[in-house]
């Protein structure tokens, strides 16, 4: 079994880590034990995405203040070619704030919440709950362009 625990986030299981468009597709998902620090995370997402063609196209990802961080900001920006920029809250604001481009992975976290199957953490391994994440999207694009299919 591959699960971790974040004691900063008071998580058991697995992260998941999802590089998307504006348009929610997605690009990469990578499913990792919750015991996996955020910014290595977020590497192993960009390494996997490295491989691919639309890495080459990519000229800024978003983040949230996890990501946070000069040093390995400019690390992946030499590494992977395209920069980070952090999408933060207002500090004076308290409770619920829509960031519109975060808002762009939250919402995509949220639609898998509706597939039972990844609405809880059932999977034995990684790359199984990886797989059913994959094909919740499909699912996800599916309807949102035949919506009676």
């Amino acid at each position: 079994m591959q699960r971790g625990y974040d004691g900063a986030k008071r998580l058991s299981g697995r992260k998941r880590f999802v590089v998307c468009d504006t348009l929610v597709l997605w690009l990469e998902v990578v499913v990792l034990p919750a015991s996996v620090p955020e910014r290595a995370g977020a590497e192993e997402v960009f390494w996997h995405l490295a491989g691919q063609e639309v890495c080459a196209a990519l000229e800024v990802v978003w983040a949230d203040g996890g990501f946070e961080g000069r040093e390995w900001q400019h690390k992946i920006e030499q590494r992977f070619g395209f920069a980070i920029e952090i999408v933060k809250r207002c500090d004076p604001m308290q409770g619920f704030e829509v960031l519109p481009k975060r808002w762009i992975v939250e919402r995509s976290f949220g639609w898998m919440n509706y597939y039972r199957r990844l609405s809880k953490d059932y999977e034995g391994h990684t790359h199984l709950s990886r797989a059913w994440m994959l094909w919740a999207m499909i699912d996800k694009m599916v309807h949102t362009l035949k919506p009676h299919a």
